[in-house]
Order: C-alpha cells, then structure tokens, then sequence
C-alpha cells in the first residue's frame, strides 16, 4: 500500500506528491488523536459533534482515499511485472486481513486483563481501511470502468436510501430520514447493536462510529481513490491530469454540498454526502500537492512526510499501543495517587508554562515529533514494512 510508481508515456515516474500526501494524513492522524488534553483543543483539531465537518473529519477519508490511488498504481505495477490476477487476488485478500488482524491487535493491546479480548472493540480505523482496501480493490480488478461506476453509485445511493426510507427496528419515529440527528436511533447503530453486540467504541456503546453498514460507503471512497489512481496514472500530460483532479474535485464537493441538504455530511455515519465531498476535497488536495512537488518542484519540505508515509503500518500500530500505554496502563505515584505517565508529562514539561489549549497541542506535537524520530531511524536503515 505504500507504492507510489506509475508507468507513464513508457517510463517508471515515481510521483513523491503520493507519499507526501499519506505522510501529511498519517501524521494528522496522530496529532489529532493524542492531544495534551482532550477537554483544551483548537477547534480545528475536534471532529464536528455530529452532522457538518471539521479539518480533522478530512483526515480518514483522505488515507482511504490515497490508499485506493496507491493500490491501482501498485496493482498495475504487478501486473506489468508479469502477475497473473489469481495471484494479485490473493495478495489483495491477504494484505486487508493482515491490516484488519493489526486493528484487533491494538484494540486488544495490553493483553490484560482476560476481559479486554471479552469485551474487545471490534471494529476500528485500521479494520476499516482493511475491509475498505480489499473490497475496493476486487471490486475494480474486473469489468469496465463504466460498471465500476455503477458500482459506487449503487453504494452511495443504496446507503441512502437505506438510512433514510427504511424504518428503524424498536425505534419510534417512523422512517430513518426521522431519526438522523439521534445517534443511537439511526439504522447503522441498530446494526452496530445487532451484529456486534457490546464490542462496540467504548465512548458511545450503543453504536460504533466504524460500524458495519457504514463501512460500505467507506468503500467507495477507496474505489474512487482507485478511479483517481487511473486518471494519475494515465499517459496525459502532468498539467492536463492535474486540471482534471482540479476540475473533478470542485464538482465532487459541489455535489456534496447538495447532497448534504437532504443527506447530512456526518463522519460517523460516513454518509453518501460525505464520501463526494471528502472525495472532492481529496482530489483538489492531493492536485495542489503534486502541483507543487512534481511539477514545480519545491520539494524542501517534503523529507519529514515521504517518511510518515513510506511506513504507514509501523506509525498507526505502534503509536496505537504507545497511547494506550502512557493514556492508561502506565501509570506512576503522584502525591500518594496513581497517575498516568501521559498526564506527568503533560503536566509538567507543558501545562506548567503554557495556556491550555497552547499546551494540550504542544504535547501532541511532541508525540508526533517522537514518531517521526523513530520513522526517520527505520528509514535511515531502510526498513520499510509493507502488508
């Protein structure tokens, strides 16, 4: 999933805008889950409450999104190779597993006590882009573009039709459309519920914001990564793809923001209005980043990122269980009390001088900065994981 080669006009072009950009999404991930403290954060850095967006509610969708870009050009790469599509499918099969296996690893991450694989959260981030990768990916291996469209469409259209004109078992209110701004009451958290019982997000436990029904528009975010991957990866000139992803982009968000009238932009729910526009926002950033790396080439700045994204596993995984350790497991005596590791640090080399917001982003900026430290020391030995 990090490949970023793509075969134009008869050479190997190594677009480094495509590792930069999953760089900037991964380490935005990471600062903006590991805040100083979660009650003083920049607005910009907190997910919307419900319906509407935030920066940060850009941030999934776009490595979703490269993810399916990088999976085409790397799919393509093989095939030019000589690989046969049995071949390709099962590395398909193989690596979304490995990733959905990863996501339950941190989710169960210490290990201990027995309850946490009892009550384990079942889905996640990690088993999302799983799922999300892999069906993607075998459902445009075959078949005309045409119908690979169709595909999408029948995903978002169908998730709408679904959340909004199927009525809600045991919910009073009639037809979901009712019962969007509730969410415990919309037909994604009675299908959390359903299927998965209590091994749900632990901060709402009555739905799962990576939930079942709502990974399959997540998919065609990832198909339309792929769709864009095909249109980098054509022949065109490079100003020509970037007036497309320029021009698509804007179309995407428009018809998003049209959507969302009748189909609310929401994240959790990752509605069908959220899968355009995320998906617009994705082309028009991911344009101006090649924009300014591969055609004017301004790469100064590009170093600490094409790090971040040439091993995306490593940081997710690691910095998941590193959280988890100085959030909550290790903790120290403070005054006769047991407190987290987290909050020593916190309190000491940032609370004490800072405002809090000030110091609640300083810390996380400091534990991206950690990460990049140890993603710069397994690039310097050129250790690259690949799923």
């Amino acid at each position: 999933m990090s490949a970023a080669v793509t075969p134009v006009a008869g050479k190997r072009e190594r677009l480094i805008s495509l590792d930069v950009f999953r760089g900037m999404t991964v380490a935005g991930m990471l600062l903006v889950n590991n805040p100083g403290t979660w009650s003083e954060i920049y607005p910009p850095l907190e997910h919307a409450p419900w319906n509407g967006w935030t920066p940060t509610d850009l941030i999934f969708p776009f490595f979703l999104f490269i993810a399916g870009i990088t999976t085409h050009l790397s799919l393509s790469a093989r095939r030019a190779q000589g690989a046969d599509e049995s071949a390709i499918r099962r590395q398909i099969i193989r690596r979304g597993a490995l990733i959905v296996l990863f996501g339950l690893v941190v989710a169960a991450f210490p290990f201990y006590p027995a309850t946490r694989f009892t009550h384990i959260r079942i889905p996640g981030v990690l088993q999302r882009i799983g799922v999300a990768y892999a069906c993607a990916a075998l459902l445009t291996m075959r078949g005309t573009l045409r119908r690979q469209v169709l595909v999408v469409v029948a995903l978002l259209y169908g998730y709408w039709f679904a959340m909004t004109l199927l009525p809600v078992p045991g919910a009073m209110g009639g037809i979901g459309a009712n019962l969007l701004d509730a969410p415990s009451r919309t037909l994604a958290a009675w299908t959390d519920r359903f299927l998965l019982g209590s091994h749900l997000w632990v901060n709402s436990k009555t739905w799962d914001p990576e939930g079942p029904l709502s990974t399959i528009p997540a998919v065609g975010t990832a198909m339309l990564g792929v769709f864009a991957g095909r249109w980098i990866g054509g022949n065109r000139p490079l100003e020509a793809r970037l007036n497309g992803l320029f021009a698509v982009g804007a179309l995407s968000m428009m018809a998003g923001l049209m959507w969302h009238w009748s189909f609310p932009i929401n994240k959790s729910l990752w509605t069908s209005s959220y899968v355009l526009f995320t998906a617009g926002m994705a082309c028009v950033a991911i344009g101006t980043t090649m924009w300014i790396i591969d055609l004017k080439r301004v790469t100064w700045w590009t170093r600490p990122f094409v790090i971040y994204g040439v091993n995306p596993i490593i940081a997710f995984v690691g910095s998941g269980m590193m959280a988890r350790l100085i959030y909550s497991v290790w903790k120290v005596d403070v005054g006769g009390k047991p407190t987290s590791v987290q909050a020593v640090v916190y309190q000491n080399l940032f609370a004490s001088w800072l405002e809090p917001r000030d110091a609640s982003l300083a810390f996380a900026l400091s534990f991206v900065a950690f990460w990049f430290v140890v993603l710069w020391a397994l690039w310097r030995k050129n250790i690259i994981f690949k799923v």
